[in-house]
């Protein structure tokens, strides 16, 4: 709205032409969701404490003490982004819409389970929610085909020459990264702050690289594709300062979770967000976490049929180390300076070419 008001009132008042930049409707996103989730936080809370979270399946005995917690507070995150989106972005732009499609979609889908799980104490089952996954990202992925016509190159890191040409696969590949970071977040959401912090961390980092991205003598200097995602910079923007907002109210002791409705959605919108900017695979590195928890996941359930033993002591792999006796505070910030270092080395990158 105001990016359009500011493109209006521009020549008759120059300094509207402020909020054209990208750099300052970026901040101001940022901001409007890190200051809404602080008016609006304890409200929401409060009106949340209906939605209880329950146990939640293969966990430690301690989280029980967890199940009167309030969940799905992914709702808060996604309202929050959108009023902010709309505010200063240019609407204009088909990215931002597939993006806040990609957001809402997901979402949904969460937010079925975790009503069902609320009400029913089982969520939507493995095989129905993987279909429902798969459903949205393909209709996000040709959504993102027709209106917005992306390069099919794929950047490969440390590589500046190297650039296959996908085709018509990077539609399944597309899926395939947007289902899997949806689950990988969702894994990783299973103690206080530990999927929202290192979310910040690619988010930030992903919101960089789009600004490189979308910069042509910038990405012309790095040798990387120009994406044309200065727009995504905002609403990349929007989704830092709303999971800082939440993770305010996430951290250790957690008032409330994000629940399915949240992990889901925010695991797709950075997928997204990461191929849009043509280096999804710098997410494997800057994403790290979420790749090894999910590995931890697989590698339990493929070792436990082979064998009938456990590779660790519990699955995903931030339950093992509670079991082993850390501190959730002490995993959780662990695994954030983790984060941290990954999406330093994923930015580092960008330059060995």
């Amino acid at each position: 709205m105001f990016y359009h008001l500011a493109t209006f009132l521009k020549p008759s008042l120059s300094c509207f032409n402020l909020i054209h930049y990208i750099s300052f409707r970026a901040i101001s996103a940022m901001i409007t969701t890190l200051l809404f989730s602080f008016l609006v936080g304890d409200w929401f809370i409060k009106k949340s404490s209906m939605f209880k979270a329950g146990t939640r399946e293969y966990t430690p005995e301690n989280h029980k003490s967890k199940s009167s917690t309030p969940t799905m507070g992914g709702i808060f995150i996604i309202t929050n982004v959108i009023i902010s989106v709309l505010l200063w972005c240019d609407l204009t732009n088909p990215k931002i819409w597939i993006a806040l499609g990609c957001l809402i979609l997901f979402g949904i889908i969460g937010f079925i389970d975790d009503c069902r799980k609320i009400k029913k104490q089982r969520g939507i089952s493995a095989k129905n929610k993987f279909l429902y996954q798969v459903t949205g990202a393909l209709i996000i992925v040709l959504s993102w085909f027709i209106f917005v016509h992306p390069e099919t190159t794929l950047c490969i890191p440390f590589f500046k020459n190297l650039n296959p040409n996908l085709g018509l696969f990077l539609i399944p590949w597309a899926i395939f990264m947007i289902v899997g970071y949806s689950n990988a977040v969702n894994l990783t959401d299973g103690l206080d702050g530990l999927a929202t912090s290192s979310l910040i961390t690619n988010f930030t980092t992903f919101t960089i690289i789009a600004y490189l991205a979308g910069h042509a003598k910038i990405a012309s200097y790095l040798h990387i594709p120009f994406a044309q995602t200065s727009e995504i910079v905002v609403f990349s923007s929007a989704l830092i300062g709303a999971c800082l907002g939440f993770l305010w109210y996430n951290t250790y002791p957690a008032q409330i979770f994000m629940g399915d409705v949240g992990s889901l959605s925010l695991g797709a919108v950075l997928a997204l967000i990461a191929l849009m900017t043509k280096q999804e695979l710098l997410l494997i590195i800057s994403g790290g976490l979420f790749v090894a928890e999910t590995l931890s996941v697989i590698l339990q359930v493929s070792y436990f049929k082979l064998t009938k033993k456990r590779l660790f002591r519990m699955a995903p792999i931030h339950h093992h180390f509670e079991l082993m006796g850390w501190k959730e505070s002490t995993i959780t910030v662990r695994c954030g300076i983790i984060s941290i270092l990954l999406a330093l080395l994923a930015l580092i990158t960008l330059k060995i070419r």
